[in-house]
């Protein structure tokens, strides 16, 4: 065909980047890429795909090891030869691709399936760590809290455990809601005095299996079998006398 142009060579790389820095949907780079070999190595090269989705989902940014099919971790090594440096383009095209996809198309604001256990429970099953996902702190006109067996010693911490709604879930917020007994005197707000999230898989990971649904609370998995990949930081919670 006559007077036909490529769109990146016409206006430049500096410009076509910039406009392809507007794209919001991985699928629209996808198919960007697949116009022309010069296109694909154009949006390879420049790590679009990547940049998108740490756009996206900030946490991803964190991220320093990948594991594409065959399950090893590779260290990303750019620079050392010119082959490895495009291999290692070309892996984070695909991963951040699919990874960005998939983060997109379950965004939910709860990620948390289901809970899974307590450190303790007062009074099985009407104060349970199941209550700590109602919104409300009422459920069929009774109240509704968990509540521990408590410990002598105010050292020891208290755990709750919850199951996500996917293998791969990016958290970005998480929300702590004490409970207000309204039916004691002064209404008191029973507080944690400080916080700590953890995040993990059981191990084995096959353990996931199990279904959760057909255990009593007190049956289920103890932090103890968990593999904990990430820890937070403690965070204090405000003590506020009303």
């Amino acid at each position: 065909m006559e007077n036909c142009y490529d769109f990146i060579s016409w206006l430049g790389r500096d410009v076509s980047s910039t406009i392809l820095k507007f794209l919001e949907d991985p699928a629209d780079l996808v198919r960007v890429s697949a116009v022309s070999r010069s296109w694909r190595q154009f949006v390879i090269e420049y790590g679009f795909c990547k940049k998108l989705c740490a756009r996206l989902f900030p946490a991803v940014s964190r991220i320093i090891r990948v594991v594409e099919g065959n399950g090893i971790m590779d260290h990303i090594e750019i620079g050392s030869n010119n082959s490895k440096e495009w291999e290692n383009l070309e892996r984070d095209h695909r991963v951040y691709g699919l990874l960005a996809r998939g983060l997109m198309s379950f965004i939910r604001r709860d990620c948390i399936s289901e809970a899974i256990s307590a450190s303790s429970t007062d009074n099985y099953p009407e104060e349970s760590i199941q209550n700590t996902l109602e919104p409300n702190d009422r459920v069929d006109q009774r109240a509704s809290y968990w509540s521990s067996k408590g410990e002598s010693n105010p050292a020891v911490s208290e755990t709750l455990t919850y199951k996500l709604i996917s293998k791969l879930c990016v958290i970005t917020e998480v929300s702590v809601q004490p409970f207000q007994a309204f039916f004691q005197f002064g209404f008191p707000i029973y507080s944690a005095t400080a916080v700590r999230f953890r995040m993990g898989h059981l191990n084995p990971p096959e353990a996931e299996n199990v279904h959760m649904d057909r255990l009593r609370e007190d049956q289920k998995p103890s932090g103890d079998q968990f593999v904990w990949t990430y820890v937070s930081p403690e965070f204090p919670m405000a003590q506020v006398k009303l």
